[in-house]
């Protein structure tokens, strides 16, 4: 069993981020956000397949104008993300946006951070200090290790925070490495007591992306470490997503749509698993119940994790053993495979 690391609460929006809340997911919009419409239009996208929290690019001053129109539009909390100009912050706080994300590396001046650290705690916003590794600010030292300058770069900005007596804090400490990365977050959850967002930053194309941020971000939250995670890969942040609820479902930290298990295919299987497989798949996606739906292709392993899920199929040689709950309820020609193992989900889910 997990046993979370306790942090402090706080709120984006309606959703409480830390203490004994759910672990959140959150992405980031791809769209020009100068655009608002096509910004929400993604946003709407995302909460339907289970987006939480939504964070938006601020280049510039006509971006930070579109802010007030994305916020009052937009069904998720919004971020703003906030680079190099302080007045931007300001702008977006202005907007009634739910929460800032500063990078320390990007924003230096002691002065301007305090300007908006006040614009901030007067409206009662969270600001999440997003530490990236390449884009960290000047160090006064050299480091033998990347996490730890990234911790020290974070535990500079949180010191400027609290001089304004602020602690709506959230932290990140990204990088693409993972072991980096893994040891910053291993760090600071010892430091603050802030909650953490966890992710691997610039991971890659979908594939490789996918599995490094499953790699990173699934060994911290194992060890209790995160309270949002945001996986970033180079395509439609719905398959963002997609990626990060599955990696909470395969820690059991939370459950969301139907979860399939699946016969890889070998020798042994007598019929075309593999293409059942993926038009099982296909349909699932149209089901938001939490269901557990095994589709095993051989009398090996087949009748044991078919009887293990809500509803499963262990087929042999042209016939097929439809399971619910652990009972075989009727066994099938191989040409109703697909049809029978539908036709039990939808009984389920349905009533």
């Amino acid at each position: 069993m997990i046993t979370r690391r306790i942090s402090t609460a706080i709120t984006i929006g309606t959703v409480v981020i830390g203490g004994a809340a759910p672990i959140a997911v959150q992405s980031m919009t791809k769209t020009d956000t100068r655009d608002a419409a096509a910004t929400v239009a993604q946003i709407c996208r995302l909460k339907e397949h289970g987006c939480e929290i939504i964070r938006v690019a601020v280049p510039d001053k006509e971006a930070a104008e579109a802010l007030a129109s994305v916020k009052k539009n937009s069904p998720l909390p919004v971020i703003a993300d906030i680079h190099f100009d302080y007045r931007l912050a300001l702008a977006a706080l202005k907007a009634n946006i739910d929460g800032l994300r500063l990078n320390p590396g990007n924003i230096q001046d002691p002065d301007h951070i305090a300007q908006v650290v006040k614009a901030a705690k007067q409206r009662n916003v969270p600001i999440r200090i997003g530490v990236n590794a390449g884009s960290l600010p000047p160090a006064a030292k050299q480091y033998d290790s990347m996490a730890r300058r990234m911790v020290d770069a974070a535990l500079k900005e949180i010191e400027l925070l609290h001089r304004e007596n602020f602690d709506l804090i959230k932290i990140s400490l990204k990088a693409f490495d993972v072991p980096t990365t893994i040891e910053a977050y291993r760090l600071m959850a010892t430091e603050m007591p802030y909650p953490l967002h966890v992710g691997i930053t610039e991971a890659g194309p979908p594939k490789s992306g996918t599995i490094r941020s499953a790699v990173g971000i699934g060994i911290l939250l194992y060890e209790g470490i995160g309270d949002t995670i945001r996986v970033s890969i180079s395509t439609d942040p719905v398959e963002e997503v997609d990626a990060a609820w599955e990696i909470l479902r395969s820690l059991n930290l939370r459950q969301r749509g139907p979860l399939l298990i699946s016969c890889p295919s070998c020798g042994r299987s007598e019929v075309d698993i593999l293409g059942l497989i993926a038009a099982v798949e296909k349909e699932l996606k149209h089901i938001d119940k939490p269901i557990k739906v095994a589709v095993m292709g051989c009398i090996v392993n087949g009748p044991g994790e078919a009887r293990g899920a809500d509803v499963g199929i262990a087929c042999g040689k042209g016939k097929g053993a439809i399971f619910r709950h652990g009972e075989v309820v009727q066994t099938v020609e191989e040409n109703n495979f697909l049809q029978a193992l539908l036709s039990e989900i939808r009984n389920l889910t349905e009533h």
